[in-house]
């Protein structure tokens, strides 16, 4: 008998020992965690940057290239001979590809500050100054027309430069603002939900709940209200009974009763609330 006393006896310390050692590592664990989230997060803002200014660099690279087309159209026009047409045209043509692929190029910088998480003034500034530049660009190009006009030198492809720059601005505005739209309707989309609560006979009567089923027959949508998630996080019931009939996670709501003791639906976490389902239905008397 005493033996086994003291079998217990060294069964119970070892299994303090391990519980005092898991209470002690978990601390530990939970520091871990936080620290992995954080390098993930550091190193998508990283490859986020990285790529935000390979763009810039492209563009930036554009813009020299399209200095030194301007420079030796200068060159050019100084110069004689025959073939100092067919070099301005050739540089015309080469200014011409650049800016459309710098238009491109700023069309995707914008997309990837629009989606990127690393948000900052210093990058929206920098972006400004890129299209400043680009303006700019296009404005020596007028004038370099209007200087070649004016010594009979008259390209008919800088013409269609001009135009196509303009079509290309147009067309890109036309995109980011389709695009926009797009990106809108999806996201009020994904947080639009519906609500409805009645009296057992209304919710019936609109064929909501049968039995114990609910929504699960042709039931009656236009009996709900549209609401937008991130905006109504409280419903009032007007009723000093409320039954939610609907699936949604308990630690996502309460349900309290306001100064006339009728019920209101609190909403304290809408993503989770919503997350099972779009519709909530609620039995009052």
């Amino acid at each position: 008998m005493r033996r086994l006393s003291l079998i217990c006896i060294a069964a119970l310390a070892f299994m303090a020992f391990t519980s005092c050692e898991n209470k002690e590592n978990k601390p530990k664990l939970v520091e871990e965690t936080k620290v992995d989230s954080l390098k993930k997060l550091n190193m998508q803002k990283d490859s986020e940057i990285n790529e935000m200014l390979e763009t810039f660099n492209q563009i930036q690279e554009g813009l020299r290239e399209i200095g030194e087309a301007e420079n030796r159209v200068s060159v050019a026009r100084a110069a004689e001979g025959a073939d100092r047409k067919q070099q301005i045209m050739e540089d015309i043509s080469f200014i011409n590809n650049t800016m459309k692929q710098n238009r491109a190029l700023i069309a995707r910088l914008k997309q990837q500050m629009r989606e990127s998480s690393v948000k900052g003034e210093q990058l929206q500034k920098s972006l400004e100054q890129l299209i400043a530049q680009l303006d700019e660009k296009e404005e020596q190009i007028r004038k370099l027309r209007a200087e070649l006009e004016a010594k009979d030198i008259h390209i008919a492809q800088l013409d269609e430069t001009i135009s196509s720059l303009n079509s290309d601005v147009s067309e890109l505005q036309d995109q980011n603002s389709q695009k926009a739209k797009t990106i809108n309707d999806q996201t009020a989309q994904l947080n639009t939900a519906w609500f409805a609560f009645g009296t057992k006979q209304e919710l019936k009567t609109q064929r909501i709940i049968d039995g114990s089923r609910v929504l699960e027959s042709n039931f009656n949508k236009s009996y709900f209200t549209k609401i937008d998630i991130r905006v109504q996080k409280e419903i009032k019931l007007y009723s000093k009974s409320a039954k939610i009939m609907t699936t949604h996670p308990s630690s996502s709501y309460t349900l309290e009763k306001d100064a006339n003791k009728q019920y209101v639906l609190k909403i304290n976490n809408p993503q989770l609330f919503w997350s099972t389902s779009k519709y909530l239905v609620v039995l009052v008397k």
